[in-house]
C-alpha cells in the first residue's frame, strides 16, 4: 500500500472525483487507510448524482487496479442504451492500455463465445447490457472477471428478479465490484438489499426476509408495503455508507453551475442503413441543384428525423417509426432521475417524437407528465402542475413552442431529445431550468446518434455558428456536408 496514487486518466479530475477514487482505492487496499475505515471491502458504491462524473472515476479505479497488478479482466454491466457510452468514455479518458469488447452479437450463445474468445496481454474489458448478462451467466463465470462494474445499479433493486439473481452470482465470483447509481435509497429503502447483496453481502446478509424484518414493518393496503422502522434508520444508513462514496451536484463545489452531458446512442442496423442511404441521396441531390441555405436545411431536416427515430417515405405521409434507440436511452435517463425522486424536462423538435415520448411515459412507464406543444392551450396550467405537483415528475416540450416565457425550475435536468437549428431557441430552452428560482446546479443531456448529423448540429449551436453556411462551406471544400 502507498500513501498516494495518481488517477490514471487523461484529464485532471475534479476534487470530488479524486476523493471518490481514493475512497475506493483505500477499500481495495491500494492506499493506506485511516481511522474512518472500520473494515476493508472488495465492493464499493459510487452514489454520485448524474453529472458528477462517476464513469470517469470508475475508469480511474479500473486503471489503478490494473496497473498495480490486481486485475486482468473487467466486466461492465449497464442498460442497453449506454453500452456504447462506456466504449467512448474509456477511449477518451483511460490513461492505460486496454482491449475493449462490446458484447452485441445477435444471440446469447454468440455473446458468450465472443466473451470467451477474448485473449489479450493487456487489460480485457467487456461491456454487456443487463438483459443479455443474465442469459450468459455460465460464460461470464467461466471468463472469470476480476472486476465487475454495475452501472445504474438500481436495475437490480428487486432481489427476486432474474436480473438481480444473475448479478448476485456474477458478483460473488468477482474479486472487486463497483456499484454506480445516483442514489441508493430511492423510492423504497428496501431496494438496498439486492444491490448490496451484489456489492458486499456481509453488510446486510444473504437472506432477504431477515433483512426485511430487522429494518421494516409491513403496512399499507393489504399489509404488503414496507415502512422503515425509524429507530433503525441510523443503522441502515450507517451500513449503506460504510462502503459508499456520495456526491450530489450541489455538494461538488468545483462543478460548474451548468454541465453538458452527451449521451451517445447507436441506431439499429435497419435505421442506420436508411440514414446512410439518405445521406448519399441528399448529397447527390445537392450536387444537381442550387446550393442555397434552404436546400441544405431541407435535406438536413430529413436526416434529423431519422436520428430521432422516424422517416417520411413521401411528402405528406405519416412518419414511420424506424428506430427506438433514443427512446430507449431516454427511458433509462428518466428512470434514473425518478429513482432520485427528481424531476426532468424533455425537449424534442418533431411532433412524431413528442407523441412517441408521451406514449412511452404514459403506457409503458406509467409516469404522469405535463406537455406543451403546438395546439396545447392550457400552457399555464401545464407549467403549474409540473412546478407544484409531486405527482407530475416529467415535463415534455416542443422546442419551438416551449422555449419561451415559462419557468421549469422544479427540474435541474433537461434532455434534448432532438434540436432545431436556431441558436436563440437553443439558449432560450436551456434557460427554462437555469433561471431565477433554481437552487440546484443544472445538467443538460444531449441524445446524439453515433456518426450522424446530430454532432454537427450541436457543435454549430454551441459555437453560435450558422449551420447552413457551415455545411455549404464544407460542400464547397469537397466534402459531403451530411457525412
Amino acid at each position: 500500500m502507498t500513501q498516494s496514487l495518481p488517477m490514471p486518466v487523461k484529464v485532471k479530475p475534479y476534487a470530488h472525483q479524486q476523493a471518490a477514487f481514493e475512497y475506493a482505492c483505500k477499500h481495495f487496499e491500494l492506499l493506506e487507510t485511516d481511522s474512518e475505515f472500520a473494515f476493508k471491502s472488495r465492493g464499493v458504491a459510487f452514489l454520485m448524482e448524474m453529472g458528477t462524473g462517476k464513469s470517469l472515476t470508475s475508469i480511474g479505479v479500473t486503471g489503478a487496479l490494473y496497473l498495480t497488478g490486481r486485475i486482468k479482466r473487467a466486466l461492465i454491466v449497464c442498460p442497453l442504451s449506454i453500452v456504447s457510452v462506456w466504449s467512448d468514455e474509456f477511449r477518451k479518458f483511460a490513461e492505460f492500455d486496454f482491449h475493449f469488447k462490446i458484447l452485441n452479437d445477435k444471440t446469447a450463445a454468440k455473446k458468450g463465445e465472443s466473451l470467451l474468445k477474448m485473449k489479450s496481454e493487456i487489460l480485457e474489458i467487456a461491456v454487456i447490457n443487463y438483459e443479455s448478462a443474465k442469459k450468459i451467466v455460465p460464460a461470464i463465470l467461466k471468463w472469470r472477471p476480476d472486476l465487475v462494474i454495475a452501472d445504474e445499479g438500481h436495475k437490480m433493486k428487486n432481489h427476486a428478479s432474474d436480473t438481480s439473481k444473475a448479478m448476485h452470482k456474477i458478483g460473488a465470483a468477482a474479486q472487486y465490484k463497483l456499484l454506480l447509481t445516483g442514489t441508493l435509497i430511492s423510492n423504497k429503502a428496501v431496494d438496498v438489499f439486492s444491490q448490496y447483496k451484489f456489492l458486499n453481502p456481509y453488510i446486510f446478509g444473504m437472506a432477504y426476509y431477515p433483512f426485511l424484518s430487522r429494518y421494516f414493518i409491513l403496512g399499507g393496503f393489504g399489509g404488503h408495503t414496507p415502512f422503515i422502522i425509524k429507530s433503525m434508520q441510523p443503522e441502515l444508513n450507517g451500513r449503506i455508507l460504510s462502503v459508499a462514496f456520495c456526491a450530489t451536484k450541489n455538494e461538488c463545489l468545483d462543478l460548474p453551475e451548468k454541465t453538458d452531458v452527451i449521451r451517445l446512442v447507436e441506431l439499429e442496423p435497419k435505421a442506420a442503413k436508411i440514414y446512410n442511404q439518405l445521406v448519399q441521396d441528399s448529397y447527390a441531390e445537392l450536387k444537381s441543384g442550387e446550393i442555397i441555405a434552404n436546400n441544405v436545411l431541407t435535406k438536413l431536416l430529413r436526416l434529423s428525423q431519422v436520428t430521432g427515430g422516424f422517416v417520411s417515405r413521401e411528402a405528406g405521409a405519416k412518419p414511420e417509426l424506424v428506430s427506438t434507440a433514443k427512446l430507449d436511452a431516454l427511458r433509462d435517463i428518466v428512470d434514473g432521475v425518478l429513482q432520485d425522486n427528481g424531476k426532468i424536462v424533455i425537449i424534442a423538435r418533431f411532433v412524431a417524437e413528442i407523441k412517441a415520448i408521451c406514449d412511452m411515459l404514459e403506457k409503458s412507464m406509467k409516469v404522469k407528465y405535463s406537455l406543451i406543444m403546438g395546439g396545447v392551450k392550457d400552457r399555464d396550467e401545464q407549467v403549474r402542475r409540473f412546478q407544484n405537483d409531486p405527482e407530475i415528475p416529467v415535463f415534455v416540450g416542443q422546442i419551438a413552442t416551449a422555449g419561451l416565457g415559462i419557468t421549469l425550475t422544479a427540474a435541474s435536468t433537461l434532455v434534448f431529445y432532438s434540436l432545431d437549428y436556431s441558436y436563440a431557441n437553443f439558449e432560450q430552452t436551456k434557460a427554462r431550468i437555469h433561471r431565477v428560482g433554481q437552487t440546484n446546479k443544472c445538467t443538460y443531456i444531449y441524445l446524439m446518434a453515433c456518426k450522424t448529423i446530430d454532432y454537427k448540429i450541436l457543435k454549430a449551436l454551441q459555437n453560435k455558428a450558422d449551420l447552413a453556411q457551415t455545411l455549404i462551406d464544407a460542400y464547397k471544400g469537397g466534402e459531403n456536408p451530411f457525412g
